[in-house]
C-alpha cells in the first residue's frame, strides 16, 4: 500500500511513516496543505492520511478539492478535534474515515486497510515496478534485474522504490532524506552516497548497461536513457 501522509507535527509524521515502513507499505509526506494537495492531485497513492489542522491549507479543503476533482482516493482524516460535529464534518468533506490524537498506530493501519478494500478495483494494488530490465516486487520484497536476484538490504529496497517510482527524473538529496530517511533537515553526513554506492553495485555493476546515473549537482535519475 502506498500512502501520503499530510501532517505537520514531523514527529508524528515520522512515527507514521516510520510505522507504515514496518508494516510492508511505503509512504510519502507532505509538511503543508498546498504541498499535500499537489501531491494528492499528481501521484497515485491507495490512502491519503490527512490532518485536519494544517499550514497553508486545512486537512478539509484538502479532501474537498480533491473530491471536486473526482480524486476519489481513500481520505482518513486526523484530528484532536474529536467532537461529533467535528468528526461528522471530516465525513461531510469527503472523507472516508475520522481518528482522534492520540490514536494507536495499531488502529490507524487497521482502519487504512478497512478503507483500501472498500475502496475495491477502483484503485488496484500496485505489486511490481519495472525499469528497462529491472524488477522490483513488492509483495515478495524481491528484486532482478533481467534473471538475476538481487540482495537488496532494507534501506537499499526503499530507496530503490522511491528512484524507481520516480523513474527517468531527476531525484534531489532532499527527496531521498525525506522519503527514505524521514529527515527533513541535512544531517551532514555521507549517508544517501554510501547507500547509492551500495545500490549502483548490486543493480549496475555486473550488467552491461548502468540504469544508476549521479546528475552533477542536481541529484540522481534511475533509467532515462
Amino acid at each position: 500500500m502506498r500512502v501520503l501522509v499530510i501532517e505537520d507535527d514531523l514527529e508524528v509524521a515520522s512515527y507514521i511513516g516510520q510505522g507504515l515502513r514496518e508494516a510492508g507499505h511505503t509512504s510519502d509526506h507532505a509538511a503543508d496543505g498546498k504541498d499535500g494537495l499537489f501531491m494528492a492531485a499528481s501521484e497515485t497513492y491507495d490512502a491519503l492520511i490527512v490532518d485536519r489542522m494544517l499550514p497553508g491549507l486545512d486537512g478539509l479543503s484538502i479532501i474537498r478539492t480533491l473530491r471536486a476533482s473526482s480524486n476519489m482516493t481513500p481520505a482518513l482524516i486526523l484530528s484532536a478535534l474529536g467532537e461529533v460535529d467535528d468528526r461528522v464534518e471530516g465525513l461531510q468533506a469527503g472523507g472516508d474515515d475520522y481518528l482522534v490524537k492520540p490514536f494507536a498506530f495499531s488502529e490507524l493501519t487497521a482502519r487504512l486497510e478497512a478503507l483500501t478494500r472498500r475502496s475495491g478495483p477502483e484503485t488496484p494494488r500496485e505489486t511490481t515496478l519495472m525499469v528497462d530490465d529491472l524488477e522490483l516486487d513488492l509483495l515478495k520484497r524481491v528484486v532482478r534485474r533481467g534473471d538475476t536476484v538481487l540482495d537488496i538490504k532494507p534501506t537499499e529496497f526503499r530507496l530503490l522504490e522511491y528512484l524507481m517510482r520516480h523513474a527517468a527524473q531527476v531525484v534531489t538529496r532532499t527527496m531521498l532524506l525525506e522519503a527514505v530517511w524521514d529527515y527533513h533537515f541535512d544531517p551532514q553526513t555521507n549517508v544517501i552516497d554510501v547507500h547509492i554506492s551500495r545500490l549502483r553495485s548490486k543493480i549496475d555493476k555486473d550488467f552491461d548497461r548502468p540504469l544508476l546515473h549521479t546528475i552533477r549537482g542536481a541529484g540522481y535519475r534511475l533509467g532515462g536513457d
